[in-house]
């Protein structure tokens, strides 16, 4: 193991490297766009003053709450109602607080990481901040006021830990859509993620400041169906996207407040497109679980002894309450994706676990695009290597993710995976990338609980729900190949999201992506200023043969989505018992 760690600590510093590296390799501006007026965008809170690039321009960081700071530390977001006068939206837009690893772990990669994203260099370069919560809007070049251009609005994920708007240029997606004729407007939104946004307890319920990214976000939405329009932009055009926790929290928004979607009479949203991601089952903000969570920060804070331990977390200086926030397991770990901060049912925002909302249609039933990467859990299966035969994968799924499920129920489910090394993920290997002995098949059953197959029993139980509303369903096969992690979960965000590789997928992908926002058909290419985005292999929707769209880097095909059944009868029989 320790040869993993030290890839993924080279890994680990190489992608920070780019990070901090990034704004000093930027080419200096050409004359020709030094002398271009700056883009100048009028709403009621003030004078937006943004850049202009080739084909796109931005403005950054827009403020849509006030700054969760003091008091304000771990309670909903209050609007920002306030004016902003003159307001330069041309610097990158700040990060929220970051939870990149465990501080107090003895792992090597925590370790690594750890020390890096803490240093003073690395903060500044990040320009990591408390006062957080912005959206960043990319649109084509010369849209004005009452254009009305279709709105995509993304949800960054990273494990509700980590991410940040701004690590995602809409820049290329806005440029390949006007090249296909479907122009449209781009929002990222910030949001809270880590202890910041989403820390649990009874204390945190009790004050009813629990799921604050998810409020975050849907502040967010609200925002853009004030302001858009002054920006060329249809409120009432408005697809959420998101990828892992972002495409989780996708479908939170549907569930939230039990489905109502509603600002001011009127829906934030029409469609939803999900990367990796729909409903986590999971336990309430106030279980077990939760609660050693908060005793942890609280102890790491220093707030233990205190008569009101959630005020004392608030007055803490910053870097105390990120080092405490940052004292449980992170998802780069061996937890892994047993998250200790994610969304969990408060009885008000999330009123119940997502399953059961979806069971009971308590959420907005919109068209959706949703799937997953092939190997959506190699990557979360590289830190257990000690995790080598059934009983120690019984033993580390009871303790550390599904402490409602027994010994007997967890047993069951790790005998419909063949322990056979060529069965397992990166699927179709066969004997090659076995990290440490059972590591492919851990992945395959992370991938499985998590994503895959989770997935499969959320469209059923929305198809029971609501039969009529188009739902398609996609499998990526598209990095068949890459050593140990395959089409791994993330590895979208450089074919689908950037279209790094000019490939089948990337252009197929963006084409059904961009008739989805204009059209909510991947298929129908009408409306924008030409058809260019007309794909070549129809995707059917998902209830009609349950067939799935496989993209691989060159083609596209139909998958019949019954893969692993045995494994998927048992999750669908046993989600009552998968609470995490």
């Amino acid at each position: 193991m320790k040869g993993i760690s030290s890839v993924l600590a080279a890994f680990s510093l190489g992608l920070l490297g780019q990070v901090t590296a990034a704004p000093s390799e930027l080419p200096p501006p050409t004359p020709a766009l030094e002398r271009r007026a700056r883009p100048v965008v009028s709403i009621a809170t003030g004078n937006i003053t943004g850049t202009t690039g080739l084909l796109t321009e931005a403005f950054n960081g827009i403020p849509f709450a006030m700054p969760p700071t003091g008091s304000l530390r771990l309670k909903p977001p209050v609007r920002r109602t306030a004016s902003l006068g003159v307001f330069d939206a041309s610097p990158i837009a700040p990060a929220c607080p970051q939870f990149f690893a465990d501080v107090s772990s003895n792992d090597l990669v925590s370790q690594v990481l750890s020390t890096v994203t803490g240093l003073p260099l690395f903060q500044q370069a990040l320009s990591v901040s408390e006062d957080c919560l912005s959206v960043t809007i990319t649109r084509p070049l010369g849209t004005k006021a009452g254009d009305k251009l279709p709105v995509l609005f993304w949800i960054f994920g990273g494990g509700f830990e980590l991410g940040w708007s701004s690590m995602y240029d809409g820049a290329p997606l806005v440029t390949n859509a006007i090249a296909m004729g479907k122009p449209y407007v781009f929002v990222a939104v910030n949001y809270r993620v880590g202890g910041f946004g989403f820390l649990p307890g009874k204390e945190i319920l009790a004050d009813g400041s629990a799921n604050l990214g998810l409020l975050d976000q849907r502040m967010g939405l609200e925002w853009v169906a004030d302001n858009i329009a002054a920006f060329g932009g249809d409120p009432d055009k408005v697809t959420i996207w998101g990828e892992s926790a972002g495409a989780i929290s996708v479908f939170n928004q549907m569930a939230l407040y039990d489905g109502n979607n509603k600002y001011n009479g009127k829906a934030l949203f029409r469609g939803g497109i999900m990367n990796s991601g729909s409903i986590v089952p999971a336990a309430p903000v106030d279980c077990a679980k939760s609660q050693k969570v908060y005793s942890t920060v609280v102890a790491q804070g220093g707030c233990a002894g205190a008569a009101n331990t959630l005020a004392c977390l608030r007055a803490l200086p910053y870097d105390k309450f990120l080092a405490a926030a940052n004292s449980v397991p992170a998802i780069l770990s061996y937890n892994s994706v047993s998250l200790s901060y994610l969304p969990r049912p408060d009885g008000r925002v999330l009123t119940k676990s997502p399953e059961l909302l979806v069971a009971g249609g308590q959420y907005a039933a919109v068209p959706m695009i949703i799937g997953d990467q092939e190997d959506e859990g190699t990557l979360f299966s590289l830190f257990q290597s000690n995790i080598t035969t059934t009983a120690k994968l019984v033993s580390y799924l009871s303790t550390v993710f599904f402490p409602e499920a027994s010994t007997a129920q967890l047993a069951a489910l790790v005998d419909t995976y063949d322990p056979f090394v060529t069965v397992g993920s990166p699927f179709g290997t066969g004997l090659l990338n076995e990290v440490y002995p059972g590591f492919k098949r851990l992945a395959s059953i992370l991938g499985d609980l998590v994503f895959t197959l989770t997935r499969r029993a959320f469209l059923n139980l929305a198809l029971a729900k609501n039969p009529t509303v188009p739902a398609w369903s996609y499998l990526s096969s598209y990095d068949f190949g890459t050593p140990i992690l395959g089409t791994f979960h993330g590895s979208d965000l450089l074919q689908v999201f950037y279209g790094l590789l000019p490939n089948y997928a990337s252009k197929s992908i963006q084409s059904y992506y961009a008739n989805f926002v204009y059209n909510l058909d991947p298929n129908n290419a009408s409306g924008g200023t030409s058809a260019k985005s007309k794909v070549a292999l129809a995707w059917p929707q998902w209830a009609q043969d349950k067939q799935l769209m496989q993209f691989f880097s060159d083609r596209g095909a139909l998958l019949k989505d019954d893969f692993r059944s045995d494994s998927y009868q048992w999750i669908a029989a046993n989600v009552a018992a998968l609470h995490i």
